[in-house]
């Protein structure tokens, strides 16, 4: 990681956080109120139309600055790379505009596990438009404080997010994310095997970079 931000090169740590039911259901938390006006909460967490949502964040180490994808569809990973994209799409391109390398720090989480052939392959294609060598570490799986307001809808998911600030001066910028991902999409052993990975001596489950077989701007 050192070597990484010592040669300008980014590196961002992703995470899903823990799934939230959108709706007046109560929360885990405090947050002030005036007296006499509390935030209705359902007695009983049901899940209704409103469904979940699905934070997945990409903090860039170096900057102090967050992307949040808010996701209402499934956690798969083609969710986790396109949350990773759109960082680099919105913050990550402009920030680093000569990038050549980009290091993912993940947990080994279903969506995102080393195991994963669809995280390998979107990685993959990640790699392939944007040009840049894409480099992941996994470790141990090893949480979102909602401040108990009630994630009424989305649009208060995006706005508590977006709202966070810290004495770091970190910032975070939060999108909804409508786009369906389906889940049990297959890949191919003649998939996997054309992928570019190069490992890494130390763990090279863990430890590997995916390298792009097409050079052009993203």
């Amino acid at each position: 990681m050192d070597d990484f931000h010592a040669r300008g090169q980014p590196v961002v740590s992703v995470d899903t956080k823990k799934k939230e039911l959108v709706g007046e259901f109560k929360n885990a938390g405090q947050e002030w109120q005036p007296s006499g006006t509390p935030v209705a909460v359902r007695v009983h967490d049901f899940i209704d139309d409103a469904g979940k949502v699905i934070p997945y964040g990409a903090y860039d180490v170096g900057r102090n600055q967050a992307w949040v994808n808010v996701g209402v569809d499934h956690d798969t990973p083609e969710f986790a790379v396109r949350s990773i994209a759109d960082w680099w799409r919105h913050m990550g391109k402009k920030a680093y505009p000569n990038a050549t390398e980009l290091l993912i720090t993940a947990d080994a989480r279903r969506q995102q596990c080393y195991r994963s052939r669809l995280w390998k392959t979107e990685l993959q294609a990640f790699a392939n438009r944007t040009g840049i060598n894409i480099g992941v570490s996994h470790f141990p799986p090893a949480t979102e404080n909602w401040r108990g307001r009630p994630l009424v809808d989305h649009e208060t998911v995006v706005q508590l997010i977006g709202s966070v600030r810290t004495k770091t001066g970190l910032v975070v910028k939060a999108k909804l994310d409508l786009r369906e991902y389906p889940t049990g999409i297959k890949v191919a052993d003649e998939e996997m095997e054309g992928l570019n990975i190069v490992r890494d001596d130390f763990h090279g489950e863990w430890n590997h970079a995916f390298t792009p077989m097409l050079r052009h701007a993203a």
